[in-house]
């Protein structure tokens, strides 16, 4: 055994304050953890993480930083394990689309032109586009406070690194960052995610912070998942990838990183067999203008608006295809109408690539929904339109206009789906209402199927005019018993009918049903013929044909219930605990069955 072998911690760090990095070369290893795209389980990239550090007597890897700092070995370690990361990745088989991040220590800022420039020359060997690395501003420290760090982002964002804050809610300044500067990611920090299903308080949060980033054009990563109750809740508030010991834990071993996780795409929901409306009606007015790369010169954007007249502003592109935002016609008409205006921005001094042009713009995938994008639009204010990804690629651009065509065919959809007889809203309605109800779990809910027993002989007896009034009948009772907003009411068909009911008590909602099934009992007895009343019963044939008497109609209703605290996005399965509830409540003598969501028998 070597004498090193045997080194108590402590003489291991007295021994590392001068040889510190020479120590590490041996021990440190970069570890991959995947980060996720949370709707199709596909890795966008992975984020470098130092691994190792007890083997020189160190409890965590911030601690072995602060060491080396003190020690003025940072900057130097810091190049060591970042050449190792980009070595690393270079050697994935599916690295040129991914992202690497690396965190940017804020004490490593004043060196940052430095470390930059030989970072930069390790990216030239492995053929890797700066666009390829998205460097974490650490939130440990308060990096706007450091003066060099507006020059700093302004370097980065020329060569074309990508930005992200790390930590986002726990650290210093993050507010200010997401203001003042180009970000591309925000991270979440774990604090936030921790037990988020259990949360109405995180859920809330989160959901906000998703929306203000959307606005800006960030996409948002939540870390640290650890349950699939947390990656469920997270996807259902519009987060865009993840990471955390849920999807993999970090590993130093190449080999055991995988392309994709496609499983993630159907936990907690059906599999999609096809678009939703939005998407569909979305896809219908996508416009597909050609995009410039931020790394481009001014020279090919002045020929775009010259072939495209008609066009005041193009999407700007990373050599990833990740959008950055929008490039105005306005900003170049100041060059081109002043004198010597286009010979200026190619004048090596002062120079412009297209990056310096580049304005915010909303960003978000095509399976969003209509309101959302309109939401989108309604909040950034002065956009141009809400650029549209796919798999985070650049998917094309929606305008103001054409979001209006988008929510009133929506609309229009929508009153088609109506049932012409009760003027309810129909299936369609009825799934999405579904959905949505399932994924907020702030509340109770109650979805209950109404379904008419003995129907079929009433109506073939008395014929489809007095069966539609028995159908317009049970409408109206629906109404005045369930008049409030919160209240859905919907017609499935024929004499089948649905109620969605939130934040109600199971006892509420029993008393309210049977008032109603007890006044329809009493109003439809009154459309039979006086010798059916009299006998309780009509003749009428099954659906086999055969002839038998029939009792009287009746309405039954079986009552799924979702308890507050459960995330679910899987309607089709909702939809089979309903039909099994339902099929008990036809076989009760009141007709009315309750049944915890998962418990039916």
């Amino acid at each position: 055994m070597s004498s090193a072998a045997i080194l108590e911690p402590g003489v291991f760090r007295r021994y590392a304050n001068d040889q510190l990095v020479t120590l590490a070369k041996l021990v440190l290893e970069n570890a991959f953890q995947p980060i996720v795209e949370i709707g199709t389980g596909t890795v966008f990239g992975y984020e470098s993480l130092m691994r190792g550090h007890e083997g020189i007597g160190f409890s965590s890897p911030v601690e072995l930083l602060d060491q080396a700092h003190e020690s003025g070995q940072l900057l130097a370690l810091e190049q060591m394990m970042g050449a190792r990361a980009l070595a690393k990745f270079a050697s994935l088989p599916a690295f040129s689309s991914a992202t690497l991040f690396l965190n940017l220590d804020v004490r490593l800022i004043r060196h940052g032109s430095y470390f930059l420039e030989k970072l930069t020359a390790h990216l030239h060997k492995a053929n890797i586009p700066p666009s390829s690395v998205c460097f974490e501003f650490s939130e440990r420290f308060d990096n706007t406070s450091v003066p060099e760090f507006a020059g700093l982002v302004v370097e980065l964002r020329k060569a074309g690194f990508k930005l992200a804050i790390d930590d986002f809610g726990v650290g210093h300044g993050e507010m200010k960052l997401l203001c003042d500067y180009p970000v591309d990611y925000l991270k979440i920090d774990r604090h936030f995610i921790a037990g988020i299903d259990d949360s109405p308080r995180k859920r809330h949060l989160v959901k906000n912070i998703v929306n203000i980033a959307h606005v800006l054009g960030i996409r948002v990563i939540a870390e640290g998942i650890e349950t699939e109750a947390e990656f469920v809740t997270c996807r259902e508030y519009g987060v865009d990838l993840v990471q955390g010991w849920f999807i993999a834990r970090p590993t130093t071993f190449l080999s055991e990183l995988q392309p994709s996780f496609p499983h993630l795409a159907d936990i907690g929901r059906s599999r999609r067999s096809s678009q939703s409306l939005d998407e569909i009606l979305i896809r219908k007015q996508i416009e597909h203008l050609p995009a410039v790369y931020e790394n481009e010169s001014i020279d090919n954007v002045f020929e775009l608006f010259r072939r495209n007249p008609r066009q005041a502003f193009f999407p700007v592109l990373n050599a990833n295809g990740e959008p950055r935002g929008v490039i105005n016609e306005y900003h170049m008409k100041e060059f081109i109408y002043q004198p010597f205006g286009r010979d200026l921005l190619k004048n090596k001094i002062y120079e412009r690539t297209v990056s310096h042009f580049v304005e915010r713009a909303p960003i978000i995938g095509l399976n969003a929904e209509a309101e959302e994008l309109m939401s989108l639009f309604a909040n950034m204010e002065n956009s141009a339109c809400v650029i549209l990804t796919e798999n985070m690629r650049y998917a094309g651009v929606v305008s103001a206009a054409s979001l209006i065509k988008v929510v009133n065919e929506k609309q229009l959809k929508i009153a088609q789906d109506q049932n012409p007889l009760t003027s309810l809203p129909g299936n369609l309605a009825i799934r999405d209402f579904m959905q949505e109800s399932g994924r907020d779990d702030d509340q109770t809910r109650f979805f209950c199927y109404c379904d008419f027993d003995n129907f079929k002989p009433f109506n073939d007896h008395y014929g489809f005019h007095i069966g539609d009034h028995a159908i317009s009948l049970f409408a109206a009772l629906m109404k005045r018993y369930f008049f409030s907003d919160e209240h859905f009411l919907g017609h499935v068909g024929g004499d089948d009918f649905f109620i969605g009911v939130r934040d109600w008590t199971r006892e509420e909602l029993s008393e309210i049903l049977g008032r109603l099934l007890s006044d329809f009992h009493d109003d439809v007895v009154m459309l039979y013929g006086e010798e059916e009343r009299a006998a309780g019963k009509i003749r009428g044939h099954d659906r086999y044909g055969a002839e038998r008497d029939f009792p009287l109609m009746r309405c039954s209703v079986g009552i799924v219930e979702l308890p507050q605290g459960l995330v679910l996005d899987d309607v089709v399965r909702i939809g089979a605990e309903i039909a099994a509830v339902k099929a008990q409540a036809k076989e009760s003598e009141s007709g009315l069955v309750f049944a915890l969501f998962g418990e039916t028998k």
